[in-house]
């Protein structure tokens, strides 16, 4: 069955409800858990737009940083609340990458028998123009998907 679930989260309150869900289900099932963030690329064209763009090496490090910061903050939050549940997780942040593509990577790096997602649940001309990770996991999985609006 699902012995190791692999739970991608951004730290939002949407990504919270398959976070919970998903936590409450590996510790129903005794099942191991993957938690897994992932933060963007630097963008040079954002940053070009905001007038900050100096490309030196220090302002590259300070982005590293926060990104590293930001992740580990999301990461021990849930790694909290699983202690708590009496669910033991391991913890990955992936840098630099798309969202869909590390959780599709990840999942079979690390095994996993199922990806527990958190979505907004949108449909239509929202889901074409905000773009979903959601959708795309579940287009290109290999392995169940379960979807927590």
């Amino acid at each position: 069955m699902h012995k190791h679930i692999l739970i991608p989260t951004d730290g939002s309150e949407t990504a919270q409800k398959g976070v919970d869900f998903a936590l409450s289900l590996a510790r129903d099932l005794d099942a191991k858990v993957t938690v897994l963030t992932v933060t963007n690329p630097y963008s040079r064209t954002e940053m070009t737009a905001r007038a900050r763009w100096k490309g030196s090496d220090e302002e590259m490090n300070e982005f590293h940083r926060k990104q590293k910061e930001a992740a580990d903050k999301v990461l021990h939050e849930v790694k909290a609340n699983a202690g708590k549940m009496g669910v033991d997780v391991a913890l990955v942040h992936v840098s630099e990458a798309r969202p869909a593509e590390a959780i599709l990577h990840m999942a079979v790096a690390r095994g996993a028998h199922l990806i527990v997602i958190g979505s907004h649940g949108r449909r239509g001309v929202n889901r074409l123009l905000l773009g979903s990770q959601t959708a795309e996991v579940l287009a290109h999985a290999a392995i169940p998907v379960l979807v927590v609006k």
